[in-house]
């Protein structure tokens, strides 16, 4: 099968590699999934450089998640069967073939497209962890999300106005701003035109505010920023 490939550390566009390679057989509680899309992510681009915290030995195939088309199941694996369409995370999914773990696989939604699907795992879920369980997001409070057009970011808007909150988006940029707008915020800031602290404190109505970045670092204050 063909696999893009690290085989020296770098640059993705010069140490990326289109390579032949054997194919995965699953083993017990795995999954053999045909991808129909992988996201990219940043720790992609930061294993390329040998900057994440994951350090695979080299060679290796990027890619961190995916939708794809189940071929085959390993032993013991219940609720899968060839041909269901699954999401989930998946090392190596820039490939013809990957390996997932039947505990990291979901059942894709149809109302998703394949690309949808595939970068719902990661970004949504680690959004999700930031403003549930570390924040305790509620209805009506305010959420400030730092780079709201990236990955987490964009997940971070829709899963704050699907909360209840109030949602003011960090970009640099105006396509990026145009994007976080489509996505639902409902005040935009552009860091590249406006000075994002005295924007913000310029616009404040709450009374409780929610601060989370792209790395989920949530941090919450009782009252507005002065």
């Amino acid at each position: 099968m063909r696999a893009w490939q690290v085989q020296e550390l770098g640059e993705p566009a010069k140490v990326l590699k289109l390579v032949e390679v054997d194919d995965p057989t699953p083993a017990a509680g795995q999954l053999l999934v045909k991808p129909l899309a992988a996201a990219v992510n940043f720790p992609d681009a930061l294993m390329c450089r040998g900057l994440y915290q994951v350090k695979p030995p080299l060679p290796f195939t990027i890619g961190q998640e995916m939708c794809g088309e189940v071929l085959e199941v390993g032993e013991g694996v219940t609720g899968f069967k060839p041909g269901d369409r699954v999401l989930g995370g998946a090392p190596g999914a820039f490939a013809d073939l990957t390996l997932t773990g039947a505990i990291a696989a979901f059942p894709a939604p149809a109302s998703l497209t394949d690309a949808e699907a595939s970068a719902l795992f990661i970004g949504y879920q680690t959004g999700w962890f930031a403003l549930h369980r570390r924040a305790n997001l509620q209805p009506g409070e305010t959420l400030l999300v730092h780079a709201a057009a990236g990955g987490v970011g964009s997940a971070a808007v829709q899963l704050g106005k699907a909360a209840g909150a109030r949602v003011i988006g960090v970009v640099g940029g105006e396509a990026k701003a145009d994007f976080a707008r489509q996505l639902g915020a409902d005040l935009v800031i552009d860091r590249k035109k406006e000075d994002v602290i005295a924007a913000v404190k310029r616009r404040r109505t709450e009374k409780a505010w929610t601060s989370c970045t792209t790395r989920s670092a949530v941090t919450r204050t009782s009252s507005p920023p002065r």
